[in-house]
């Protein structure tokens, strides 16, 4: 299995709520095993967001991130590492998948330091030690990672889910998809654009096609691209089947080039 293509899957939002799409998603990357050594990172604002609300803990924004007190990271870690990741690892076993539930603290396979004082327990995270990741890859075993990490001194921090994706991706040179409730990135005519450069995308963005929502996720993805210097795909979760077609190396979503590609 260590000759297979390798691929890391990211997601997060509305399908951590959402147990059919869940399901249906699993299903497909067990198809996909039989060609790439797969690892699903997971997110969970929405799940978190819930269960602080549900306590009355409330928390500003600086510049646009969320701040997180030390105090609240019990229930985070609990959040995203407990409910979160034993959800989709239960889920994973329905689909007849043998999961491994893992945040990016274990096999210290990520560093992990804090982002900004005034931020908390946010945390920014470097690829550090595959072996762990190189030892599942060996089996049929589906690692589901939590975006939780820890740095030197212990401090468990909370990591942005497409930033722990990408830097899983360098860790193990493979491929990214990160998937959210779209099929990729459209135009002014809402026909699916199958890829886009930097340029492209500032145009789009300035045209106000590609808006919102988008934005941050197109912008994601070309961060990752310019780390992993290979293109990243945006796709939905919502249309499972049709990530099938990467057996047949058939063009999924939108694939982001990053901005300079070194050469090979």
């Amino acid at each position: 299995m260590s000759n297979q293509q390798k691929l890391v899957v990211k997601v997060g939002g509305a399908f951590m709520q959402s147990d059919q799409h869940a399901l249906a998603l699993l299903k497909t990357l067990k198809h996909l095993q039989q060609q790439y050594q797969i690892v699903l990172v997971h997110g969970g604002g929405a799940m978190v967001e819930e269960l602080l609300s549900a306590l009355n803990l409330t928390s500003q924004k600086i510049d646009g991130l969320r701040v997180t007190p030390n105090e609240h990271m019990a229930y985070i870690t609990g959040a995203l590492a407990g409910t979160a990741n034993k959800q989709l690892s239960a889920l994973a076993i329905k689909a007849g998948i043998q999961p491994v539930g893992l945040s990016l603290v274990d096999g210290n396979m990520c560093h992990a330091q804090v982002m900004r004082e005034e931020l908390g327990a946010v945390g920014t995270v470097s690829a550090n030690d595959s072996t762990l990741l190189d030892v599942l890859g060996k089996t049929s075993m589906l690692p589901i990672i939590s975006s939780i990490g820890a740095s030197d001194s212990g401090q468990l921090l909370n990591i942005n889910a497409d930033q722990a994706a990408t830097v899983i991706a360098q860790l193990l040179n493979a491929e990214l998809l990160l998937l959210s409730d779209v099929p990729g990135v459209l135009d002014a005519n809402k026909t699916l654009l199958q890829s886009l450069n930097n340029e492209e995308i500032t145009a789009l963005v300035e045209q106000n096609v590609i808006r919102d929502g988008m934005v941050v996720k197109v912008e994601a993805a070309l961060t990752a691209a310019n780390s992993l210097q290979r293109s990243v795909t945006i796709a939905s979760w919502k249309d499972s089947d049709k990530l099938l077609g990467l057996l047949e190396q058939q063009s999924v979503g939108t694939k982001i080039h990053p901005s300079t590609q070194h050469s090979v």
